[in-house]
Order: C-alpha cells, then structure tokens, then sequence
C-alpha cells in the first residue's frame, strides 16, 4: 500500500512541493493537494479544512484567474489501498485536491525574467491587470481594519516571535534586530500615513502572495494571476501597497530593482495611487521576511526531498539579506525633473523616455487633472483655451496635486518626473522650491519642436485616443501664453528638439540621467 504521493507519482505526474501543499502535474492538469499540517497561521490538520479552503481557495482565485481553477476534486483509495484524484464513489475519499488548467511554465514571468523575454511592457500590463483587480475588489468595514496600525503591528510581531528560533541561522542576530527595531519604529512614528490610507479606501480583499512564478503572461496579451491566499483572510486583507510590494520585492530578489522601481510606477500610474510610495519601503521589507520565514520552514521540514530543503535554505538567506536591505536609507539623493513644452512639443514621450533609463514614477498632468474629476483618463474635454476644466483654478489644483505626489515620492528616496506644460514660471518655480526644501537636485527639461512639427503631432493625435486634450484650435493661443524660462539657471534648464534624430535625443537624455 503506497502513499498518496507514491501512487500519484507512479500515474506519471511531476511534484512540486512547498511548505504545506504538494503539486502534482500531468501534461495538461495541476492537482494541488493541502498537507495535513498546523502552522499557527493555518490549519490544515483536518479533513474537513482542507476540503473547504480548497473549495475557497478555487472561487478567491477565479477572481484573477477565471480560466485556469476548474473545480475541487476527491481523492480516494481504493479497495487495494490505491490513491486516485476525482473518482468514482464507493472508495474511501482520503483528501482533496484543487484542479487547475496547466498554464505553460514558458508564460509565467519568472520563467520570462530568467531567459531575458520580461519586458516593461509585460510588467505594465501586470501592473494594469492588478489595478484594475484592486479596483473592483471588496473594500468595507470589515477589510479596512486589516489597515489598522495595531494590526499590522500584530503581523510584524508574529513574523519576528515565529522566527526567533529559525531566522539567525540565515542572518546575524544584529541584522534580524535591525529590521524589527526599523518596521516598529516606523509603525509608530508614521500611524497617520495608516490611517490616511484606511481613510483613501485603499484597503482591500487583495491577492496577499503576488509574485513573479504566479503571474502568467499569454501570447494573446492576457495575464492570469495564480495562488492568492486562501487560509487566512489576516494576510490577504490588507494595504493594496502590500499587494503591490510582494511583486515589488520578488523582482528586487531576482536582483532587478530597476524593474521592481518600474513595475512600482506602472502600478501608480494606473492606479493613481501614488502615495504608496510612503510606506513601499516598510511593506518590501515585510513581504521579504515573511518569505524568508517560509523558506526557512520549508528548510526545517525532514519530510521534503532534501534538494529542495538545500534550495529553501539558500533561499531564506537571501530573503532575510533583502529584509534588511529595505530598511536602509537610499544611498543617492532623489532628483526631481520637470519635463514641460508647449503643447506637442514631445514632453510626455520625453517623459516616458527618461523613466524608461532611470525606472522613476511619471505624475501627468493630463492624468491627473481627469484622476481629481473621477474621470477615465481618455475622456476628452473640449473646453476653450484655459476656461472650463482647464480654468485657472481646476489647474492650480491639478499642480498643487502633482507637487504633492512629487513630495511623497522623492522623500521614499526615488527620483520623480512630472509631465505637464510648466508654461508659466510660478509653476516651474514651485517645482524647484519643492526640490530645494528637500535638499534635491531639481531640472528642468524644456521640449521644444518646430510649430508646424507640433501642429503635424496634433493632427495625428486627434485620429486616435489621448488622455491629452490638446488640439489644434487652441494651439495658437497657448504657444502666446507660453513664458519663456529665464528665471532658472543655465544648470537646472536643459532644452531638447524632439524632433530631432533619434539618437541625438537619446543621447541627451542618457546625459541629463547620469
């Protein structure tokens, strides 16, 4: 008489194992099965649990994967004590497992990121997809007081009583002390910036284990998202920045923190939540040594093969190692860039262009002002030159909102690009004081195009869909109430023709990056 993973093994299934499931492949189908294990954050002792947190694990998951979980299947041993999955009754149900749709291991952006085909354009499409999910995920009552500081607190202290015993064997003891002395003391010093983000709605019934090998790219342009936790609403509940910061922190562990910073952007931009950027730091480090914890108990477990053991263990370190990383002040100062120009004159490609070389958030104005109306970006406003929408008032407020995004993320330590006209020099001037007060470098990156070049740009623009509301009949009188820049100096104003070869453009934004 075999054992379920003998007799599985033996009907030519691959396993893949983790700390408290065993996942056996066939060429086509997954079966998930839940280890009878009791962990303190999850209970899987019982037969009973596992049928129900397989069942709640398929329905929380069609949320971002409606194609691939199929159903909850028996397990069940037959009359010569054989295991099978989804039989026919009259044998003895022993478990259940969870059956999902194989998905090609070539699509998940892991895979993707190790053979160098995980572009910033896969990662914005995840970022997107993520956005729109945490959009139209559950947000009341309940769910917001997972952002409550005391019960943050109450995870962070968990982590650290669970690994008092297991953690200094990957980290030194001044290490792992560090990282918990700077995760409370940020959790005390910074309870307003919790309690704006219960305030904002931006607490949510998320995903709680968004990594890399869980999110699937399709060549079709879909993205299926895998795996969100099932067995405590504790660690799923929570910050959309937490959610955020799993990924965030996975690219930063494959040692890609370029792509972390633009996965990061990505998700703002699509979100326009851009204070994430306030607490990012304190959740990457969260997620990281809650990773490190799981890989240090799937090290521990004598009942695993012991090259996976050998992996978990690296693999801890490395976790804990980055845990640490996270807490620690940046080592460059963040600059602040302000890309302005008339209208067409190439500011947001520029924009993009730049954020692309040194991975930083780009603030758009044209976004932004349509975020403040509770707007979808492309809705377009026809209103005549500077009146209705794009009145004096609505665009003090659309500035004063992009300078207040600029300084949450500048004081994370990162860089930040804002894309709007700056045609008038109060504005500029106030992105300049902004970076002063912060002890930051600010530019200011002027685009400038021949006008029938920007009227050409206009015309073209107009046949397709933009968040820009810029055209022809108001072109004109923009460009005469453009004010020429003589009020900074010859180091902070740097002018660039877009239209002009693409390598010379190139060159001189490599130049003002470095």
């Amino acid at each position: 008489m075999g054992t379920l993973k003998e007799d599985l093994l033996a009907q030519h299934m691959e396993l893949r194992e983790t700390h408290i499931s065993q996942v056996f492949l066939s060429e086509t189908t997954v079966f998930k099965v839940k280890k009878p294990v009791q962990l303190g954050f999850l209970d899987f002792s019982s037969l009973e649990a596992r049928k129900r947190y397989c069942e709640a694990e398929v329905q929380l998951n069609r949320r971002l994967a409606d194609r691939v979980y199929l159903g909850v299947r028996a397990i069940a041993r037959d009359a010569q004590g054989v295991h099978h999955i989804a039989a026919n009754g009259g044998n003895e149900i022993v478990d259940y497992a969870v059956e999902m749709v194989r998905l090609p291991d070539s699509d998940a952006a892991d895979v993707r990121l190790r053979e160098g085909r995980l572009s910033r354009e896969d990662l914005a499409r995840i970022a997107e997809r993520i956005a729109e999910f945490h959009a139209a995920a559950c947000c009341d009552d309940e769910t917001a007081r997972y952002g409550e500081r005391d019960l943050i607190e109450q995870n962070v202290a968990e982590n650290f009583e669970q690994t008092r015993d297991s953690a200094p064997k990957f980290l030194s003891a001044e290490g792992i002390a560090a990282i918990e002395r700077w995760q409370r003391e940020l959790l005390g010093r910074d309870q307003a910036r919790f309690e704006a983000r219960v305030k904002a709605g931006r607490i949510r019934d998320g995903h709680g284990d968004l990594r890399l090998e869980h999110c699937y790219l399709a060549e079709d342009g879909s993205v299926q998202i895998i795996d969100c936790i099932e067995f405590n609403e504790r660690f799923r509940y929570g910050d959309v920045c937490a959610d955020v910061a799993f990924l965030a922190m996975d690219l930063s562990w494959h040692e890609r923190p370029d792509l972390s910073e633009w996965f990061l952007a990505s998700y703002a931009r699509a979100s326009g939540d851009y204070d994430l950027y306030a607490l990012i730091d304190f959740y990457e480090s969260y997620r990281a040594y809650v990773r490190g914890k799981v890989a240090s108990l799937l090290a521990a477990d004598e009942s695993a093969d012991e090259r996976a053991r050998e992996q978990a263990r690296s693999t801890a370190r490395k976790y804990y190692q980055l845990a640490e990383a996270c807490s620690r002040e940046p080592l460059n100062k963040p600059r602040l860039y302000a890309v302005g120009g008339i209208i067409a004159s190439g500011k947001s490609t520029l924009a993009v262009r730049l954020a692309e070389l040194i991975s930083a958030p780009v603030l758009e104005a044209d976004r932004t002002r349509k975020q403040l109306a509770g707007l979808d970006p492309h809705t377009p406003w026809h209103d005549a030159a500077f009146s209705g929408h794009y009145g004096p008032e609505q665009t003090h407020a659309v500035y004063r909102e992009l300078l207040r995004r600029a300084d949450v993320i500048l004081r994370s330590g990162r860089s930040a690009i804002i894309d709007a006209s700056f045609r008038e020099r109060a504005q500029r001037e106030a992105a300049r004081s902004l970076a002063a007060a912060l002890g930051c470098e600010f530019v200011f990156l002027e685009c400038v195009a021949p006008l029938d070049v920007c009227r050409s740009r206009l015309a073209e623009r107009e046949k397709g869909r933009s968040t820009s509301d810029g055209r022809g009949e108001i072109f004109d009188d923009f460009v005469r109430s453009y004010e020429p820049v003589t009020e900074l100096a010859s180091a902070e104003h740097v002018r660039i023709d877009s239209s002009a070869p693409v390598e010379q453009v190139s060159a001189a934004l490599r130049a003002l990056s470095g």
